[in-house]
């Protein structure tokens, strides 16, 4: 096993759950193929770990916390109405996170006299839903984007992290409203994450390859169609990568190839902040609150 491979293994939470459905996956893949198919595609859009061993954050009053209703599920929106009446800026967590780990950066941006909104995406914090995936991570954006919009905001920027970071690239490429793109450590690859989880979930590459075409038809859209090459060319707002160069989960690579896709990309690298810390990093806040200028 890889070193990556043993950080995602991590990642997913090596717990007795995971070894449990780990030995199902892999029982069902010898004796019933289409349903270890099925149960793969429902176990990819489960975050992971679940929602409820995490503590919600306490949120002070002074922030408004509304369920807006999204496809099948819903999302969670926190914003203050006493914030400035300065443009947006959209936050946007990753995949199993949650809008408390952006708070520290709302706080920042709030004091520079934009106005922050925290979008917690379906199946996360808040939010209705048990599964989601990347495409709706998309969608959910572009909804959020018009919807602010329509209710006479400037959208400044979007800053998002992780997966998060993959749907904004892609909705920025395909005409997001904004005026600058903040990526934190985002994949390159969502395909390469699929062989991961395959292989942290003992499946076979018959059974992957067959999970994988099972999101895609069901969404619409192929993986490639989310990776740097796809993307870059086409987004036209400047954009600013931050990636740790010790990032265990998405390789400094990652960022790398983004800030070399996108031609108005600069990227800043950090050292010893992983892949979650630079979220709430004074310095890597300070930055992207620059950024905003």
């Amino acid at each position: 096993m890889t070193p990556h491979m043993q950080n995602t293994t991590t990642y997913f939470g090596n717990s007795p759950v995971i070894r449990v459905l780990r030995m199902s996956l892999g029982a069902t893949q010898r004796l019933w193929p289409a349903l270890a198919i099925r149960s793969a595609y429902r176990l990819f859009g489960t975050p992971l770990p679940p929602r409820w061993l995490r503590r919600k954050p306490r949120w002070s009053p002074d922030w408004r916390i509304q369920e807006w209703p999204f496809e099948r599920a819903s999302l969670t929106v926190y914003e203050r109405p006493a914030a400035p009446h300065g443009p947006v800026v959209l936050l946007v967590h990753g995949w199993a996170g949650h809008a408390g780990q952006l708070l520290a950066l709302a706080e920042a941006l709030s004091a520079k006299g934009l106005r922050p909104v925290i979008v917690e995406m379906p199946a996360h914090g808040r939010s209705a839903g048990t599964v989601s995936n990347l495409p709706q991570f998309a969608r959910a954006l572009d909804y959020v984007a018009a919807r602010l919009q329509q209710q006479g905001h400037i959208v400044q920027a979007v800053v998002a992290h992780s997966l998060g970071a993959n749907a904004a690239a892609y909705a920025a490429s395909r005409g997001l409203p904004v005026r600058r793109l903040v990526l934190l450590a985002p994949p390159a690859s969502p395909y390469e994450f699929t062989r991961l989880f395959a292989q942290v979930f003992g499946l076979s590459e018959d059974t992957r390859a067959a999970m994988q075409r099972r999101v895609e038809s069901r969404e619409g859209i192929l993986m490639p169609q989310f990776e740097p090459a796809a993307v870059g060319p086409r987004i036209q707002v400047p954009t600013l990568v931050v990636h740790d160069e010790q990032d265990r989960i998405n390789r400094f690579g990652d960022g790398v190839a983004y800030s070399r896709a996108i031609a108005n990309a600069r990227l800043h690298a950090t050292q010893g902040l992983g892949h979650s810390k630079l979220m709430r990093d004074p310095r890597v806040i300070s930055e992207i609150t620059n950024f905003m200028d």
